[in-house]
């Protein structure tokens, strides 16, 4: 086991004029993970394989620009509303918020994506490393005035990543607002276990054990069923290769050009979520969470013209970010577990990444 480490550089400017830090966190158990105050950004994040090499096998970049300038969500904290709103409006005790930025529009359908034209994973946010034990890690800190993006109330937001001797990344997520608002907070990271300069996922193994999704209309936004995985492409609960039925003429897989859907999880409490595994090199890993809900996305919009760190060429369907959450367009589903959180309540929320190795 390893003597569990922290250390801090410098990681450049944003483009809105703001110092950004580096905090790299040396895991007892061999994971070693860069992540930046910037949103909360990983950076680097390294695994071993099968035969104890270890490798970067999340998609990032290798300074604030390469978020600024290209997809800004690649492994970053998101916030206010992590995923959809639909047409950027939703009723709340009677009445009727419009958000200024409709900064997404897949199908030429304008919606609220990550929460906003700045979310929360574009601001510089407030940071302590620490160890504790044999575990290693940073609190992140950060409030949301009130009309933020517009909408309501101030927020109070603490998230924690830690790193345990078990290869285990916890994130924890706390946020308390001042007056009733919509919050859905997750991690966006990427990953490929081949490294992000080494293809698509496609061939990776993937398993959710998750019996129901959701399909969409032609902006991405959940139609309000709740269909049974069944006969589909989109039943992982056996595990699939990711590649093995994404390109059917399913209209949902044409919809969003691959996966980039939600689907609800089984059971209560921390429970598991997925299982992602690459049979090339025995990386594997396991996600669990308290959130009822897992949106799979398959960078189906990343390209060749895009570059991630070392000046790497990304190319399509690069990697897999599996996002903890509730469902998509929730406050306009009262019939779904709400994102509403009461002035002064404690929205709670913890994800843990398992990393594994596989013979």
């Amino acid at each position: 086991m390893n003597t569990p480490s922290y250390s801090v550089s410098d990681f450049g400017v944003t483009k809105y004029g703001e110092k950004a830090s580096k905090i790299t966190l040396n895991g007892a158990g061999g994971v070693v993970l860069e992540v930046s105050d910037y949103g909360g950004k990983v950076v680097r994040l390294f695994t071993a394989d099968r035969d104890g090499k270890m490798k970067d096998v999340v998609v990032g970049f290798d300074s604030p620009a390469g978020w600024d300038n290209g997809d800004a969500y690649w492994g970053c904290i998101i916030g206010r509303y992590g995923n959809r709103i639909k047409d950027g409006v939703f009723t709340m005790d009677g009445q009727t918020y419009k958000l200024p930025a409709l900064n997404n529009a897949p199908g030429g359908i304008g919606c609220n994506l990550h929460g906003g034209a700045r979310g929360w994973n574009a601001y510089v946010w407030a940071f302590e490393p620490f160890v504790n034990g044999s575990d290693v890690g940073v609190v992140f800190k950060h409030v949301s005035p009130d009309g933020d993006e517009g909408f309501p109330g101030k927020v109070e937001i603490k998230v924690t990543y830690t790193l345990t001797a078990d290869n285990v990344w916890r994130v924890d997520y706390e946020a308390v607002p001042d007056k009733k608002t919509p919050i859905n907070m997750t991690q966006h990271v990427y990953f490929n276990f081949k490294g992000e300069s080494g293809g698509t996922i496609e061939d990776h193994i993937f398993t959710i054990p998750a019996a129901v999704y959701n399909p969409t209309d032609k902006g991405q936004i959940p139609t309000g069923e709740m269909r049974k995985v069944d006969g589909t492409p989109f039943d992982f609960r056996n595990g699939m290769r990711i590649g093995e039925r994404i390109n059917e003429p399913d209209p949902d897989l044409e919809i969003g050009k691959g996966y980039d859907h939600n689907w609800w999880l089984d059971g209560e409490g921390l429970k598991k979520a997925a299982h992602l595994s690459c049979p090339l090199n025995g990386r594997a890993l396991e996600v669990w969470t308290t959130e009822p809900c897992l949106q799979v996305y398959t960078a189906n919009w990343a390209s060749y013209d895009q570059r991630g760190k070392g000046g790497e060429h990304l190319s399509f369907r690069c990697g897999i970010a599996l996002e903890t959450q509730h469902a998509p367009d929730s406050p306009n589903r009262p019939e779904w577990p709400t994102t509403f959180v009461e002035a002064g309540e404690t929205y709670r929320s913890t994800t843990e990444f398992r990393f594994l190795v596989e013979k």
